[in-house]
């Protein structure tokens, strides 16, 4: 299992921009994407971003342009840049990391970082 260490939520206006960190540590050798989720009051949760080994690339439509993820080289830290945050954005966001477990795969989880766009 990897365990995840989440920073950067926050408060921000319309407009605003943030960057959320994300900390891995553990069985990293595995690891075979990792992303950022979002979970709003009465939805689900849902796929924002994702970056898989190789260093492609997913984003929400609602995302595409403002967002960007990305990773250091050792894949122990992901990122997300959010810029042009609208009050849809608010939810809270939630880093993952998917490890190979064959025949599957094993998906952890950070703890969360609620983001919040008010004026």
């Amino acid at each position: 299992q990897v365990q995840l260490v989440e920073s950067g939520g926050g408060l921000v206006q319309p407009g605003g921009s943030l960057r959320l960190s994300c900390a891995a540590s553990g069985t990293i050798f595995r690891i075979i994407d990792m992303g950022w989720y979002r979970q709003a009051p009465g939805k689900e949760r849902e796929l924002v971003a994702r970056m898989t080994n190789g260093g492609s690339t997913k984003y929400a439509e609602s995302v595409k342009g403002r967002f960007t993820i990305s990773r250091d080289n050792a894949k122990t830290m992901v990122y997300l840049q959010m810029n042009s945050l609208e009050p849809e954005d608010t939810a809270v966001y939630y880093c993952n990391t998917g490890t190979a477990r064959p025949p599957g795969r094993l998906d952890s989880w950070g703890q969360g970082t609620q983001v919040t766009v008010s004026s």
